[in-house]
């Protein structure tokens, strides 16, 4: 193999790492936001979730997700060690992260840290990286007792669920 194609293959392996890790990071984005089309996005056509109590397809898993999202007043999703194994237009990552679920419900279920990590099957189709199934496994879960929480200041910006939050703000200033 020449030099330039050598090159040029190992750059095209380094932009398929990055954009199935963007992947991994706009899901997080977007059921924190709680903006359906960005997780929706996230799947090709046909994927499979198998999440929790949850196993079926990528629409039936998102109608589910968003559901139960709705009980939460704060949930931020935080990934780390994503590995990404490459074969071809196939791939396998492995995604640690750690979710937050906050609630002013003081049900511990509805206040919770968790440990997961995604299994992910990817495939390149028509040019782009989405996931074809996902298996969410959960490595460990606590709960996050209300009265360790620090109250947060007047004053402070806060994060929005939906599409008031200020990511959104400045996303629309790029396209200004």
């Amino acid at each position: 193999m020449a030099a330039s194609d050598a090159r040029e293959a190992a750059l095209d392996e380094l932009l398929a790492r990055r954009e199935i890790e963007d992947v991994v990071l706009r899901y997080c984005r977007g059921i924190d936001r709680m903006d359906r089309e960005l997780v929706r996005s996230c799947y090709h056509d046909g994927a499979t979730d198998e999440h929790g109590s949850f196993s079926g397809d990528a629409d039936a898993f998102i109608d589910w997700a968003f559901r139960l999202l709705a009980r939460y007043s704060v949930t931020m999703h935080c990934v780390a060690n994503v590995l990404v194994e490459l074969r071809g237009a196939a791939a396998v990552s492995e995604s640690y992260g750690v979710a937050f679920h906050r609630s002013d419900d003081p049900r511990p279920e509805l206040n919770l840290v968790t440990g997961f990590r995604f299994v992910d099957r990817f495939e390149r189709r028509d040019g782009a990286w989405r996931i074809a199934r996902r298996v969410a496994t959960t490595e460990w879960s606590r709960v996050d007792e209300r009265g360790s929480w620090w109250p947060l200041g007047e004053g402070l910006r806060r994060g929005q669920r939906d599409r008031g939050d200020v990511l959104y703000a400045l996303l629309e200033e790029l396209d200004a």
